[in-house]
Order: structure tokens, then C-alpha cells, then sequence
């Protein structure tokens, strides 16, 4: 168990140099969406254009060896145009069958590009394959290719002509990422690199069996009673019905039971690359904001004040 985890963090610390051949800055970003993969969670990342999110992923799927596949959300995007439809085709002795042609769902990582530019009805289309990692069509199950990640896209400033995420769907995301602007001498380098006739050539760090017997590695991973039970009680302490204090003052909504199972499987993985063979507590605090920030429902209150969901989660960690 020891050599494993040793070799995993080996292996990061390998991607984390491949990715900063075309990626510069933006560690801590990469680094959850390795523990995404890792915990075979599904990410919703948000960040203005231009900030590299459909290169960062990219990459990073040329630095693992996987499939990639890229999704516009639109307003005229139907389901079958994400999971596949099926044609009549005719055999040599005149009689029809329906053949099922598969959609660009079945890839091993989906960008699914400003998800909330489309109605309800496509975005639903995801929900079976983040969930269950399997397509239904006219009755006939249809298994994903392993590792499968779902990594959808917003933007915070254009709301004109969105449908917001329905909660049901948000809880599916293990991560909010939240995207900001790079340094003013990363900027520099960006311009200067992304200018030039300059083209970094990325080296494949690990396999498709590598990531799923690290995924594997990560469920084994011992986290003590006092952890858990403290992930839990974060967790509950989001709900106003625990009547907790900044709970009740400003959110309308608080966290399900899959958000203690999100943080405590990334508190996991996060514990893997920091080279620890078991979880501690900075595991957890570390993984709770990415973790709580599009689970909890601000409340008229805290729209008016401009209180942040980051300023909440605080404060509730504060008070704990």
C-alpha cells in the first residue's frame, strides 16, 4: 500500500511538470481535478473565457492517455445529440434493425462546454452516465468506458439565456472550481509563449489501468472515526434545521449526505498527493470549500448584504 501511494504521488509530481509545459500556473486548479479523477467525481468549473479551462483539460488528458471529447452547450443541443441515437439500417435480405450509433458521451473525459446554455431536458441527459457510468437507450443499457469524468463549464458574468443547473444535478459535481485570472509575470508568460512559434510536446505519465487501480487505491485509504465525524458535522452544520447560528442567517438550503462522501473521498486523495498515507485534518479543511460551494443555497439575506458563499463556509468552520 505504501509503494503504491508513493508511486502515485511520484506520478503527480511527474504531471505536474508535463502540464506546466503548456499550462502556467493554475497548480491548485490542476491538482483538483486530479483528485476529481481520482475519486471518479465529476467537476463544474467556473471562470470568465480566455482563462485556458478547454486547454487545461486537454492537456491534461494528453498527460494521462485519454479520450477526450469536447460539447457545446446550446439551446437547440437535443439529448440524443450527447448520448447517442439509433438508425435503421437494412440487411442483405431487406429486413431493418435499429443500430445504435454512440454519442460523444463515451469518451473517457467530457468538457462539456457552458452546460448552462441548454434546457433542462439536455442537461438531464448527463445525469445517468455522472451517476451510474452507464447510457440508456430505448431500453438497452450501454456501459462507459473507465475512467469517465464529466467536466462542465459556466460562466459567472453572461447570464442571458441560461438555465441554471437544477440542484439534483449540481450535488453530482463532487468540485466547484472556481477559475481566476493568473498573476500579472504568469500573464506575462502566457503572452509571450502562446505568441511564438513556441509548441510544448507533453510526455504520457500514466495509463488508463493506472488510473483505475489508483482509483481503486484511493477507497483504501484509512481515515480515522474522529475525521469522519468531523467531516459530517461541517456537513450538517450547513443546514438550517441543525440550527446552526450562520446556517440559519444565511442559507436557504444546506448539504446532502453525498457531500460528507465527496469530502471524505477527497480528503483521500488530496492526502495520496501530498504524499500522507493517511487522512489528517488539513485534508478536510482543504477540501471544504471546493466541495460545499454549489451545495449550499444562499438566501435573500445574503444576496442583499453580498455575502459570499466562501465568506459562509468560513465563518461556519470558524464557529466549529
Amino acid at each position: 500500500m505504501i509503494e503504491k501511494i508513493e508511486k502515485v504521488n511520484n506520478s503527480y509530481e511527474k504531471l505536474k511538470i508535463e502540464m506546466s509545459k503548456v499550462i502556467i500556473g493554475q497548480q491548485h486548479i490542476v491538482k483538483l481535478l486530479l483528485i476529481a479523477l481520482m475519486t471518479r467525481g465529476h467537476c463544474l468549473i467556473v471562470g470568465v473565457p480566455g482563462l485556458a479551462k478547454t486547454l487545461m483539460v486537454s492537456t491534461l488528458c494528453e498527460c494521462l492517455g485519454l479520450d477526450f471529447k469536447r460539447i457545446q452547450f446550446t439551446p437547440d443541443l437535443m439529448p440524443s445529440d450527447i448520448t447517442g441515437s439509433e438508425i435503421i439500417e437494412e440487411k442483405s435480405d431487406k429486413s431493418r434493425y435499429y443500430r445504435f450509433i454512440k454519442g460523444p458521451v463515451f469518451s473517457n473525459i467530457i468538457l462539456a462546454d457552458e452546460i448552462n446554455r441548454t434546457p433542462p431536458k439536455t442537461q438531464a441527459a448527463l445525469l445517468q452516465a455522472m451517476q451510474e457510468h452507464i447510457v440508456t437507450v430505448n431500453g438497452n443499457d450501454y456501459i462507459m468506458d473507465e475512467p469517465f469524468l464529466v467536466l462542465a463549464t459556466q460562466n459567472p458574468i453572461e447570464q442571458e439565456g441560461t438555465y441554471p443547473l437544477p440542484e439534483a444535478q449540481l450535488d453530482r459535481f463532487i468540485f466547484q472550481i472556481d477559475i481566476d485570472y493568473p498573476q500579472r509575470q504568469e500573464e506575462i508568460e502566457i503572452v509571450n509563449n502562446t505568441t511564438s512559434a513556441y509548441k510544448a510536446i507533453c510526455e504520457k505519465v500514466l495509463s488508463k489501468q493506472d488510473i483505475i487501480d489508483v482509483q481503486n487505491i484511493i477507497r483504501q485509504v484509512p481515515v480515522s472515526s474522529e475525521y469522519v465525524e468531523m467531516a459530517v458535522d461541517i456537513i450538517r452544520a450547513t443546514r438550517p434545521s441543525e440550527g446552526n447560528a450562520t446556517a440559519v442567517k444565511w442559507l436557504s438550503y444546506g448539504a446532502g449526505p453525498r457531500a460528507s462522501q465527496s469530502l471524505i473521498l477527497a480528503a483521500k486523495a488530496n492526502a495520496v498527493l501530498s504524499g500522507r498515507f493517511a487522512v489528517c485534518e488539513k485534508d478536510i479543511i482543504d477540501m471544504v470549500k471546493p466541495v460545499l460551494k454549489h451545495r449550499i443555497i444562499s438566501n435573500f439575506s445574503a444576496e442583499a448584504d453580498g455575502v459570499s458563499k466562501n465568506t459562509i463556509i468560513e465563518e461556519i468552520l470558524e464557529k466549529l
